[in-house]
């Protein structure tokens, strides 16, 4: 296999389409264009539909409809987007149908700016929607994790029917690096018979997030916990670096993460202990191995491009066992491996 060349958010639209995506409705924002625009005429090449809905809310409506209808479907935005799809998230997840969500991350709150930013980890990881309902979130970090992390996104939506959402930022979406076109094999999953494909000969489905009986909405949210916390148990994905032997262990995921290991190396170098450890999965978070990391005289440094968001659960996992710190930049300021390799020196 040869590895290939391509921006960001085109690998991401390819990828979806090697993945089976036959419907995709957006509306346009920067930094994440180059998603809608390849996919506008790439879904007419393979049988697909593209849609460039009139807004952000009927966007994530429409990709409730044909996800509803059995079809593998996706939006992406940025942030503002994202908030606006906050209700429709909520009703698919509701619903349990499964849809693929892109936030190519830009710098806020409001329209802010369209630098890259990790400032809606908050929004996306807690649940911006109503409801005590969560997303399957991945956290990319190269173009190789862009492609493998979108063909992954479509099979787990619809192993646990659930909305995943991939979560990128303006750098990420931007960039060019080669990385190899991993092939796409679709795993053996579940048959979609709670689809809307029509009742002759059979009784008829029903997809609805209303539930008015007594006690029955209770038991809806007691089936989605209970999926939530079989994610939990397997699908928790981390890389670690140098963690063994480290005196002080970064946090970091994203962009932030790849800054971060730029600058470990140097640290590494000149004999300071320290290591990584890189959620790729933001829910469910890797709580349980940051936990049985600390103890033992070792500090966290916990690294992203925000005003301090997966900190507080990287305090939670350490429970007191360790200090940990935070170290970043807001509305859209990117750090660098030399501010970065500061920092950790005076950590030391």
């Amino acid at each position: 296999m040869k590895k290939i060349m391509m921006k960001g958010n085109e690998a991401i639209a390819e990828a979806a389409v090697q993945a089976g995506c036959r419907f995709y409705a957006g509306y346009p924002i920067t930094p994440q264009n180059e998603i809608p625009e390849y996919l506008s005429w790439r879904m007419t090449e393979v049988g697909g539909i593209f849609l460039q809905a009139e807004s952000e809310l009927a966007a994530i409506n429409m990709v409730y409809g044909a996800a509803a209808c059995g079809a593998r479907a996706m939006t992406s935005s940025s942030g503002p987007g994202i908030s606006l799809k906050q209700e429709g998230i909520s009703f698919l997840a509701g619903a349990e149908l499964p849809a693929v969500i892109v936030n190519m991350q830009r710098g806020g709150p409001g329209l802010g700016n369209i630098s890259a930013s990790q400032a809606d980890y908050f929004q996306t990881v807690k649940g911006g929607g109503h409801g005590d309902y969560r997303l399957l979130v991945y956290a990319p970090y190269t173009l190789q994790e862009l492609w493998d992390l979108t063909l992954l996104s479509f099979d787990k939506a619809d192993q646990y029917r659930t909305p995943v959402m991939l979560l990128g930022d303006g750098i990420l979406g931007q960039m060019m690096e080669p990385f190899f076109p991993t092939p796409y094999r679709k795993p053996r999953l579940p048959g979609k018979k709670w689809a809307l494909t029509g009742c002759k000969g059979r009784e008829p489905n029903v997809i609805k997030t209303l539930f008015m009986g007594e006690g029955e909405l209770e038991q809806k949210n007691y089936l989605l916990q209970a999926k939530y916390r079989k994610m939990k148990e397997r699908e928790v994905r981390f890389q670690a670096y140098h963690t063994e032997d480290a005196e002080l262990i970064v946090v970091a995921f994203g962009i932030a993460a790849r800054i971060a290991l730029s600058a470990l190396r140097k640290m590494r170098q000149e004999g300071y202990k320290a290591g990584l450890l890189r959620p790729v999965t933001l829910f469910p978070f890797p709580e349980k191995v940051i936990g049985g990391l600390a103890g033992g005289g070792r500090r966290f440094l916990t690294v992203e491009l925000n005003a301090g968001q997966m900190v507080e659960d990287v305090r939670l996992a350490v429970n007191g066992k360790s200090e940990v710190l935070f170290y970043g930049k807001p509305g859209g300021a990117v750090i660098t491996p030399e501010e970065l390799c500061e920092k950790l020196q005076e950590s030391f």
